[in-house]
């Protein structure tokens, strides 16, 4: 009789826990695809919790959340996007905190074709350079900076393959379309290697740190699995996943 109790027990527990599981709508920035899948897998496993992924450019995230779009968590590719927000009244007040730290790479799909300084940037010996559009994608405008920085601008620009955001300029560059361009050094890195091809990671002070900030949104305020998602975002396990992919923390 008590063993018959003890099953019925654990199978309201089981039943309990799965009412009380959730779904959360998040928009994440491009350049965290591959960390966040791993993530989001974690998350519901350990929570129950599931989080549907939506992935792009921090810039038109920005204006679907201001259109109504019903995201419940933002992860934005820079602080200033989910700062701006909070201000108008679209985020909610004291949820934002930086996730990560990310870092620019200079790629290309061909070993060797990359040098280790980057120096390839002054000889302009290369057809096209892909770049995240620096107006909506905050790598994209972090690349322009270090460009900038090194004084090339002029001479590069020109041979701009210009991409929607830092996963097409990425696919520029692993399809041929352009041989080099600036990625998320997260897209070319497992594990704390850097796979396939060439690279150059741009030394962080040649441009302002890429500072990726997390926020509930209004749509998210006061739900459970927004807020579980965000404390799980901060813990070890999570983190453990974002150093494997080169961010800083």
């Amino acid at each position: 009789m008590r063993f018959v109790t003890l099953i019925a027990a654990l199978s309201f527990s089981a039943v309990a826990s799965h009412v009380l599981a959730d779904e959360v709508q998040v928009a994440v920035a491009a350049n965290f695809t591959a960390p966040m899948k791993q993530i989001a897998a974690d998350f519901e496993k350990d929570t129950g919790h599931k989080a549907q992924l939506a992935f792009g450019a921090t810039g038109k995230f920005y204006a679907q959340i201001k259109n109504g779009a019903p995201f419940a968590v933002l992860l934005s590719a820079d602080d200033s996007t989910p700062a701006k927000l909070e201000t108008e009244g679209a985020a909610v007040a004291g949820t934002r905190f930086t996730y990560a730290i990310g870092r620019l790479v200079l790629w290309s799909a061909k070993p060797g074709f990359v040098d280790e300084k980057g120096e390839m940037l002054k000889k302009g010996e290369f057809k096209y350079i892909a770049i995240a559009n620096p107006k909506l994608a905050p790598y994209g405008a972090a690349a322009v900076e270090a460009l900038t920085a090194l004084k090339v601008l002029d001479s590069v620009q020109p041979k701009f393959v210009q991409a929607e955001n830092i996963a097409q300029a990425h696919q520029f560059v692993a399809t041929g379309n352009a041989e080099i361009g600036f990625v998320a050094l997260s897209q070319v890195m497992k594990d704390g290697k850097i796979g396939a091809g060439s690279a150059w990671v741009v030394p962080a002070n040649l441009h302002q740190p890429i500072k990726q900030d997390a926020v509930i949104l209004a749509n998210g305020k006061g739900k459970p699995a927004a807020e579980a998602l965000m404390k799980f975002l901060q813990g070890d396990k999570a983190k453990a996943v974002i150093k494997s992919y080169g961010y800083d923390l």
